[in-house]
């Protein structure tokens, strides 16, 4: 059976996946960039980019992947869905190269991308978007993109096989945050942690048998 992952998400020291204050000019509010900048800097995003641990961890993104899951606050800013032109925060050619589930209480139209990128809306509960989702992925791995609070609830409902966090050496202080409810999930899996000279660590959440 498919995985479901967690791939390359970044979070703060204490613990944000994005700012406070998301729009059109910012995606990730008051955080900007600084979460990303690891991956960024990295030989799989740009020629003449850096090797090493972080490259190594970002090149894992794509691998095996049939399916992509995200939140409405990934797709884009608040009150995107009042736009029924919008096609995303991505640009023309999303990164994702994959059937894409956006969970939303606004569900409109599939809009299919360049690049393979096809984004479908779906209102459904974390079990009842991983069962449609399974049938898009074609036996392949599921990646639970984000953001934090999808993250967060799918974490609580016990479906996330394994998970690749990039822990940034910044401090955000507001945002949303992923860990909030989660007390003690790392009982449930097997956890790992791999410093860069970024100043990054990776950490690996990966769940027995999975």
């Amino acid at each position: 059976m498919s995985v479901v992952r967690v791939q390359n998400f970044s979070i703060s020291l204490d613990g944000f996946g994005t700012g406070e204050g998301q729009s059109a000019d910012a995606h990730f509010g008051h955080a900007g960039d600084r979460l990303h900048e690891w991956m960024f800097a990295t030989r799989w995003w740009q020629r003449g980019g850096s090797g090493g641990v972080d490259d190594a961890f970002a090149r894992q993104f794509a691998s095996g992947i049939g399916a992509e899951i995200m939140g409405a606050g990934k797709f884009g800013h608040p009150g995107w869905h009042e736009d029924p032109e919008w096609k995303g925060a991505w640009g023309p050619n999303p990164p994702f190269h994959t059937p894409v589930f956006v969970l939303t209480h606004h569900p409109r139209p599939s809009i299919e991308m360049e690049g393979g990128t096809t984004f479908h809306f779906i209102d459904a509960s974390p079990v009842e978007a991983l069962k449609t989702v399974r049938e898009a992925a074609g036996g392949l791995d599921i990646r639970l993109g984000g953001g934090p609070t999808v993250i967060r609830d799918f974490l609580a409902a016990g479906l996330v096989d394994h998970m690749h966090l990039a822990v940034v050496p910044i401090l955000l202080g507001r945002g949303v945050r992923l860990w909030d409810g989660l007390e003690g999930i790392e009982k449930d899996y097997q956890v790992e942690a791999v410093s860069s000279p970024s100043g990054v660590t990776h950490l690996t959440f990966t769940r027995a048998g999975a």
